[in-house]
Parts: structure tokens; sequence; C-alpha cells
């Protein structure tokens, strides 16, 4: 009979392509990943990687056995907890991904109420952008995601659950005073000549603030590139710069301006879930918890 363990490792090698980090993530030795992955040819009479040097690669028959023991390993995960929720309390670890302006919105209020609903439920919450989370939730290593709708090319696939939370509208964020502040909805235009701050190139915010500008007929003259909202925050606070944000990442501490966009720019909010996991019941009482923290 083929070890579990040993298939997850497998599956952690074909995911990361280093021994290395399958030791990391495992936290094992190298060689005792090496060691493992032998076993396990042995236990299927077939070689899984083949060996250059120090490096490894999963051969075709590796290939087709850890897409196989992926949907093996997610239905045991999922086997065992339903049997642990059998109880009069759901039990177990749900790893929660959302994206920053989500965390202390959504994702705090979420794991707090869990914890004192829930107490045999543990709630690990891990910040990914949805071009981040998508991927990770495909391959089992989330179990729930909080996502946009609105992002071309990681489209989730049939075997995922949405749960819709709402919406979220996009806001230029200006300093205190400033002039473009004046109209109730800000057309882009105003803001051609300012300075601005972006997020990581590739990331949602940069890509939707890069074409937003060109739509309004100018490239943004960009002095600040931040993937922390906070910090972004505080450079348009000190009058450094502009920025388009989330409203959900706009923190009132800050002295800054914020303006709806002409046209709006909204995005649609939702959890998301693979299918097997979607009946869990410590799934299940986080996906709860998480519409009840929209709608409140």
């Amino acid at each position: 009979m083929l070890n579990p363990w040993r298939l997850r490792l497998l599956v952690e090698l074909q995911e990361h392509g280093t021994v290395r980090a399958v030791a990391q993530r495992a936290t094992l030795s190298p060689s005792a990943v090496s060691q493992q992955l032998a076993v396990l040819e042995r236990e299927t009479g077939t070689a899984l990687v083949e060996r250059s040097g120090r490096r490894v690669r999963i051969t075709a028959a590796g290939q087709v056995l850890a897409d196989r023991a992926r949907d093996v390993l997610a239905a045991m995960d999922q086997v065992e907890a339903e049997l642990r929720g059998l109880g009069d309390q759901p039990v177990g670890t749900v790893r929660l991904a959302v994206f920053q302006s989500a965390v202390h919105a959504l994702a705090v209020p979420t794991a707090e109420a869990v914890a004192v609903r829930h107490p045999g439920v543990e709630v690990v919450v891990l910040e990914l952008e949805p071009h981040e989370s998508m991927p990770a939730l495909r391959r089992g290593e989330v179990d729930v995601i909080v996502t946009t709708t609105d992002l071309a090319g990681t489209e989730l696939g049939p075997a995922v659950d949405l749960l819709p939370l709402g919406t979220d509208e996009v806001v230029a964020v200006l300093p205190a005073g400033h002039p473009a502040a004046a109209a109730d909805r800000l057309d882009l235009a105003a803001c051609a000549d300012e300075r601005w701050t972006l997020d990581l190139p590739g990331s949602y915010m940069s890509d939707l603030t890069t074409r937003r500008c060109r739509e309004a007929g100018f490239e943004p003259r960009v002095v600040c590139r931040l993937s922390n909202y906070l910090i972004a925050l505080q450079h348009v606070e000190a009058g450094r710069s502009v920025a388009l944000l989330p409203s959900l990442a706009v923190d009132a501490r800050f002295d800054v301006v914020t303006r709806p966009l002409e046209p709006p720019s909204v995005r649609r909010i939702v959890a998301a879930v693979r299918r097997p996991a979607a009946t869990q019941p410590a799934v299940r009482a986080v996906l709860d918890q998480l519409r009840d923290a929209a709608v409140g």
C-alpha cells in the first residue's frame, strides 16, 4: 500500500521543483526527502524522479502519480475532517487566503468569531493576491480564498464553489486639500500631471491603475511601487503622490481624501472553495463567518 506521507512529498516536489524546497516545507533534511522518494519508487516499482548531480526531475510516471495523488490526498483530508466533525462542534485547521485589503476587514473578524464559536477550529490566515490565491486553491495549498472574480486569466473552473461577499469600489486617494477633490467623482484626466504610487507590477491594482490612466489619456508617472497599502497611504498623506486603492484598504487614521472614479470601478468580492472541501464542517464554519463579516 502506498504511504500517503510519501505521496505528499512527491506532490510537493511537483509543485515546488526542488528537494530543498520540499525539505523546508516538510521540516526535513534534503537527504531525508530523497530517501523517502526512493522508498516510494520501490513501493511503486517505477522510476519517479531522475537525478542529475544534486538536481532531480520528475519523470512522466512521477507526474501521473503526483496528479492522482493530489486527488487521493484531498479525499483523505475530507474524510478525516468529516469524521472529526461528527461531534457537536466542527474541528480542524482551515487555511484562509485573502488579498491585502481584506485582511483586517474580513479575515481577522472571521478568525476571531470562529475562535469564539468553534474553539476546535483553527483559522490560519495567509495574505495572497488574487493572481496567487487562485492557483494555490487549485493546488490544494489553501482551503478557502477571498478574491475577486474580475481578474482576467485566473478563472477558477467548474470544481470550485463561489460565495458572493459583496462589492468594493476602487477610489482615488489624494492628499488632503488636493484641488481634484472638489468633484464628487473624479475624472482621472485631472491627475495626468501627478506623481503616482502603484502596487507591484503584475498585481491586480497595478494593472487596473495603469489601464484606467491610459483610458483617461495619459501614462501614469510612477514614483513609488509599494505592496503595502498602509505605506502607500502614508506616502499620499505626505503629499508625495496620488493612488488608486480599494475602499477596503483606506484606513481612517490617515489624513487623505478619497473620491470614487468616473466612470466607476467596482470589483466583486467572493469566497471560493474547492467543491469537495465545501461540505467540511470546519470550512462551512469559516464560510458562514466570512459572510457575516461581509454583511456586518
